[in-house]
């Protein structure tokens, strides 16, 4: 009997060693604490830069660019010279309107003294010939008319000087009727009627010789140009972009999940790549009406107002965006990786003596790292955030662990 006193402590021995080797299996979890802190809830995303008051100018007539007068980033007033188009054709064009406008004033002017100054002349000149030759009839026949009650001239001599002095009447009479059928009403009106369109013709000459030279339509700075000498414009074609770029307006591109966080008047931290460690901050001032596809995202365009006193911020630039939708301060939170959802429900693993318990939680605002616990948890609760070995461990309710806190 002695001789089988071990086979009495052996279920003892293995009931020590499977708590031993229980214990040194339970997976290393690191816990960290129930804290208070301020919380941050954001919205990250990017958006593109924008002039707040900006102008396209354009080719308004086609032509080969002859001269640049600015260049890309430079200051400009409106009305300012931006390119100048070839004038050749423009010139030549207006030089022949001037041509025609000049023959019209001189055919408006001579209908005005009546007709063509030699013509009136010779007129002038026939009826002053006719109306001496009436005055020579006229002596003629009175003369004759003398004789005649003296009987020393015939009553045919007198018919005949009658006859004369009849015909140099009606001469006289023709005469003047010609000149003043020499100039008409309607010849007038027609007259007029060329040099008005001839001065027509002269101003669009002018005006299309005008528009070979593109000017800024407003004032502010050449942020898109990029013509050179020899281009060929087509009218409409873009020359340039100008705006006013003290103010800037960043178009932020708000996926369709989030536009629900984002309200007026929240702050807006704009960050570009180009100038690392700077920040500029704005506010939410408008809202978007309708998404918009933009690339594979569904976005709502959300716009803010930067100042941009020294033009640090360039038009065109893509930048990285803050939205702040919502912050709490001191409020009870946990790390984001200790928040577990199971069944549809939020939960985390709480350390209750060398276990973890599945403890259902209801969540606030949250930030990059911490999550804003409202219920299910009090300050200094501590809750599994990671495994630490085996980096693979499955971790279920009631599962015996070994606590890290460091």
């Amino acid at each position: 009997m002695k001789r089988y006193w071990w086979l009495s402590i052996l279920p003892v021995a293995l009931l020590l060693w499977w708590g031993l080797d229980r214990g040194d299996s339970a997976p290393e979890i690191h816990f960290s604490a129930v804290h208070r802190t301020t919380i941050e809830s954001t919205v990250l995303t990017n958006g593109k830069i924008e002039p707040e008051q900006w102008a396209a100018a354009r080719a308004e007539t086609a032509g080969i660019v002859q001269g640049i007068a600015v260049q890309r980033g430079q200051a400009v007033a409106a009305g300012q010279a931006l390119v100048r188009l070839n004038t050749t054709g423009a010139q030549a064009e207006l030089a022949r309107a001037l041509a025609r406008e000049q023959e019209a004033r001189v055919e408006v002017a001579t209908v005005r003294q009546g007709g063509k100054i030699s013509q009136v002349a010779d007129l002038n000149n026939r009826i002053a010939s006719a109306q001496e030759a009436v005055a020579v009839a006229q002596r003629n026949y009175e003369a004759d008319q003398r004789l005649l009650e003296r009987q020393a001239a015939t009553k045919l001599q007198v018919q005949n000087d009658k006859d004369t002095l009849d015909k140099a009447k009606l001469l006289v009479r023709q005469l003047e009727d010609q000149k003043r059928t020499l100039v008409t009403a309607s010849d007038q009106e027609v007259a007029q009627a060329k040099l008005h369109d001839a001065q027509a013709a002269v101003a669009s000459a002018t005006h299309q010789l005008a528009l070979c030279e593109v000017k800024s339509p407003l004032s502010g700075t050449v942020y898109q140009f990029d013509l050179k000498v020899g281009a060929y414009l087509q009218p409409g074609e873009l020359v340039g972009l100008v705006g006013n770029i003290d103010q800037v307006k960043v178009i932020v591109y708000v996926d369709e999940p989030d536009l629900g966080r984002v309200g007026l008047g929240m702050p807006v931290k704009i960050k570009w790549d180009a100038r690392p460690g700077q920040v500029w901050w704005g506010k939410v001032d408008k809202l978007p009406t309708e998404v918009v596809a933009l690339g594979t995202r569904t976005v709502g365009e959300v716009s803010t107002v930067i100042d941009n006193p020294d033009h640090d911020l360039l038009p065109g630039v893509s930048v990285n965006v803050t939205i702040v939708s919502r912050v709490v301060k001191d409020a009870p939170s946990i790390p984001k990786a200790a928040l577990r959802t199971i069944s549809g429900k939020d939960g985390v693993y709480k350390l209750e003596r060398d276990s973890i318990v599945w403890t259902p939680v209801t969540t606030g605002v949250s930030d990059i790292n911490n999550v804003q616990i409202l219920s299910g948890l009090t300050e200094g609760d501590h809750v599994a955030d990671r495994v630490v070995e085996p980096p693979d461990a499955e971790i279920k309710n009631h599962m015996r662990v070994k606590p890290d806190f460091n």
